[in-house]
């Protein structure tokens, strides 16, 4: 497991647990990385996805969204800026 995000050694992994969000309405259940956010978020609009959080550039270098599934979940959607 690392722990460490961000490592240069190891880029594209990230684990993170949750027990609140700082800017978000609720926290969510999983958080999905994507390379092109602007087709991220088009493609889950077109799609009807209920968007729980609008899309937001955070103050910590996260560009992100969130949306339910049709199970109930809360998916983060980020990329990093």
């Amino acid at each position: 497991m690392d722990r460490h995000p961000g490592r240069p050694n190891r880029p594209g992994v990230q684990i993170s647990l949750m027990t609140h969000d700082e800017t978000a309405p609720v926290v969510p259940n999983v958080s999905l990385r994507v390379d092109d956010m602007d087709a991220a978020y088009a493609a889950a609009v077109r799609e009807g996805a209920e968007i729980v959080h609008p899309l937001t550039d955070e103050p910590w270098g996260v560009r992100r969204f969130f949306l339910r599934d049709p199970d109930g979940h809360v998916v983060n959607v980020l990329s990093h800026r």
